[in-house]
């Protein structure tokens, strides 16, 4: 989970939810909701960090409709989220399919508390915290340490991607440091390419999780 910063909401939001007996429900189109989300996000999951488009994501509410219908056209309550396996069954699915109408403590968009100051990880994939109320958000709520299913080996695994996106950085430091023992200059380069938006405006997949193990390392 990266900390998600959020900016203006898009013009025709503000003002359909002006209109009398405005819902979410009949807001329409959601395209420019969805790529403002995108941009913000740097088109990845809100939740897994995972690559996300306008084709393949869901409008997530941090505080769901059916708990706060007032803050359902609220902007600073959308989040861009995966489809997170909808339809699997429900040890399968994450993010936003698996929140379903369950109040998370943390918010990857909340201006004041920052969520990657209570989130950690560990070189297997692992995401923890050790603050209990949001260990329950990641592993129960969000299921985010979702593992590899024996039925369908296809199945998309979080912890598995993780650890590949980590992979992949250090075989390029291997090949720079054959004797592994890599230099705090090039670990720091890593992580600033981690950290920021390519060109077309996108964060690398699972970034917050490679730069988070790679830190320990200077």
């Amino acid at each position: 989970m990266k900390r998600i910063i959020k900016g203006s909401e898009p013009p025709d939001l503000l003002k359909y939810r002006l209109t009398k007996g405005a819902t979410y429900a009949d807001y329409r189109p959601k395209e420019p909701l969805k790529k403002s989300l995108l941009i913000e996000q740097g088109y990845i999951c809100c939740f897994c960090m995972q690559r996300i488009s306008e084709s393949n994501m869901e409008i997530a509410h941090w505080e769901p409709i059916d708990v706060n219908p007032a803050r359902q056209l609220d902007y600073k309550n959308h989040l861009a989220s995966c489809a997170g396996n909808r339809g699997s069954r429900l040890a399968l699915q994450h993010c936003n399919a698996r929140q379903g109408n369950t109040m998370l403590t943390i918010n990857p968009a909340d201006p004041v508390r920052n969520c990657e100051d209570y989130i950690k990880y560990r070189s297997n994939g692992d995401i923890y915290s050790d603050d209990e109320n949001v260990q329950k958000d990641l592993t129960d709520t969000l299921n985010l340490n979702m593992e590899s299913d024996t039925l369908n080996l296809n199945m998309q695994t979080l912890k598995a991607n993780r650890r590949n996106a980590l992979n992949t950085v250090i075989e390029e430091l291997n090949k720079l440091f054959p004797n592994k023992n890599w230099s705090k200059t090039e670990i720091a380069k890593k992580i600033s390419d981690w950290s920021r938006k390519n060109i077309n405006g996108q964060y690398p997949e699972y970034c917050q999780f490679v730069t988070y193990i790679l830190s320990k390392r200077l």
